[in-house]
């Protein structure tokens, strides 16, 4: 093999090495989180929407995912040369399983019922009633953090 021949042979292979590693979706349960192990080192991790899942990194080749809020949103990984070792779509699902909606003149109560029922956020729910317990959740996050 010609020298144009090897440097054009190690340049291709030089280019697979960096090309990013697209993964397929990742799924995630609202308030659940995933461990998300990365192939090569990661130096700085962009998440597209942080009001629908939150990255938080253990190391520079483990970090986790958590689901926020039902909807989707993208995550891209690149290392120390600025190339992208990793990309994917998160998609944040909601446990249906143990959802109940209770529709009460024609507005929407959702609850969740495992083991005992309880008022959750729910898109689509009645406007006072989702403000209530966000307005709880904060409260609740807020006595947590020591606000």
């Amino acid at each position: 093999m010609n020298i144009l021949a090897k440097s054009c042979a190690f340049a291709l292979a030089g280019s697979l090495f960096v090309a990013s590693a697209a993964a397929g979706q990742l799924s995630v349960e609202a308030n659940k989180t995933v461990p998300v192990r990365i192939q090569g080192a990661a130096a700085s991790i962009v998440l597209g929407n942080k009001n629908v899942a939150d990255v938080a990194v253990h190391n520079e080749h483990l970090i986790f995912i958590t689901g926020k809020s039902f909807g989707t949103t993208n995550l891209m990984i690149f290392n120390k040369a600025g190339d992208e070792i990793f990309s994917t779509e998160v998609v944040v699902t909601v446990n249906s399983s143990n959802l109940v909606t209770v529709n009460r003149s024609g507005q929407n109560f959702t609850y969740d019922c495992a083991p005992e029922c309880r008022s959750v956020m729910s898109m689509g729910d009645q406007v006072d009633y989702f403000d209530t317990i966000i307005t709880q959740q904060k409260s609740a996050q807020d006595l947590n953090s020591g606000n």
